[in-house]
């Protein structure tokens, strides 16, 4: 008798109504700001092979036999920065997104349920889809955290769940936002988000937008983050009433020798103090959640090199977090997605049917 490749589906999945659910995936975090912490989350990280397109031997010659014995420490210490009694600020604030939205559901009377996972670290998109599927969820939307599409980041959460998929004899009804770069909720989220800024401290001489980079070569091989960044740009521009003399777009987060997406961000920052410009609001419109890449780089470190350059104020406007403009239109985006899913359960008794006739049937055969 050979062994199944599929986990055992309880008997009765086969007349349970549907249930909806969503799953909220943002990039991942280490558990802890410790070196070996911090290395089991490079290792699986900067592991995928969307992450880095370098061939698979080769990378992991470098990888394992230089990047991880040096890395981790320096990482470490980063963190350390950062972190707050209730741990990582990106899982914190993943937490509470999916927590507020969660709230919207119930509050439009909507039985969805909302989770979240890390692609990288824990919970896992994995262990959520477990819990989902042992709990009766038949429909998941996969709501990434990433407004703006890349291989590197939207294509590997769904990686992971096409993974966990090949586990299970019976699969939940899947779907996918690839992306909301443009969508009017989004715009009006950061737009918003600038304003009430503003309105507390004055306009600058320039906003800069800087966004997470990404090698150059995947703009040439077709990834569109490069062109969806831009799109971004000039509509919360627009949305704003700047001229585009008024913004500049950055990118941010550069890694290894490679010719990464330019302007880098903190050059850019250095030339800007260096020709008088005396004021700069910086935002990071690709993240959703506040995290290291926005809480050191930019509010630290690029902070330090405007200033030392001769600029002499520089404002972080922190990301969408859990306002309630961005919990509203994820619930906006959700909702479009779904559309034709009933977010309706059924009563009880109509369950205790189903699974009473599922068990009937399986003890007939």
């Amino acid at each position: 008798m050979f062994k199944s490749p599929f986990i055992p589906e309880p008997p009765f999945t086969h007349g349970q109504a549907p249930r909806t659910a969503v799953l909220l995936c943002n990039l991942g975090t280490p558990d802890a700001p410790t070196a070996s912490a911090v290395r089991r989350y490079l290792a699986e990280f900067l592991g995928d092979h969307r992450v880095v397109e370098i061939p698979r031997l080769i990378w992991m010659a470098i990888l394992h036999g230089i990047i991880l014995r040096v890395r981790p420490a320096k990482s470490a210490a980063k963190y350390a920065t950062i972190w707050t009694d209730e741990g990582s600020p990106l899982k914190i604030w993943t937490d509470k997104q999916a927590q507020a939205l969660q709230e919207v559901f119930n509050a439009h009377g909507e039985a969805v349920t909302v989770r979240y996972a890390m692609n990288y670290g824990n919970p896992s998109i994995a262990s959520q889809l477990d819990a989902l599927k042992a709990e009766g969820h038949t429909r998941i939307l996969i709501l990434p955290a990433y407004p703006q599409y890349s291989g590197t980041t939207t294509a590997s959460v769904f990686d992971a769940v096409y993974r966990w998929g090949l586990q299970s004899r019976v699969l939940p009804e899947f779907r996918f936002i690839n992306h909301y770069h443009d969508h009017p909720a989004y715009i009006q989220a950061l737009a918003e988000r600038v304003r009430a800024h503003w309105a507390a401290h004055g306009k600058p001489e320039r906003l800069v937008m800087s966004f997470h980079g990404v090698p150059e070569r995947t703009l040439h091989l077709g990834d569109p983050y490069h062109c969806e960044c831009y799109k971004t740009a000039r509509l919360l521009g627009e949305a704003l009433g700047l001229s585009k003399a008024q913004y500049m777009v950055t990118f941010q987060s550069r890694f290894g020798k490679a010719k990464w997406l330019e302007p880098y961000t903190e050059p850019t920052l250095i030339a800007l103090a260096e020709q008088g410009v005396k004021r700069v609001d910086l935002i990071c419109p690709g993240f959703t959640s506040d995290c290291l890449e926005t809480l050191e780089e930019i509010s630290q470190e690029a902070q330090e090199a405007y200033l030392h350059a001769g600029g002499e104020t520089f404002h972080y406007i922190h990301c969408l977090n859990d306002s309630a403009t961005w919990v509203n239109g994820m619930h906006e985006l959700s909702k479009l997605h779904m559309g034709g899913w009933s977010m309706q359960n059924a009563c009880p008794n109509e369950l205790e049917t189903s699974r009473n006739e599922a068990l009937a049937l399986g003890a007939e055969k």
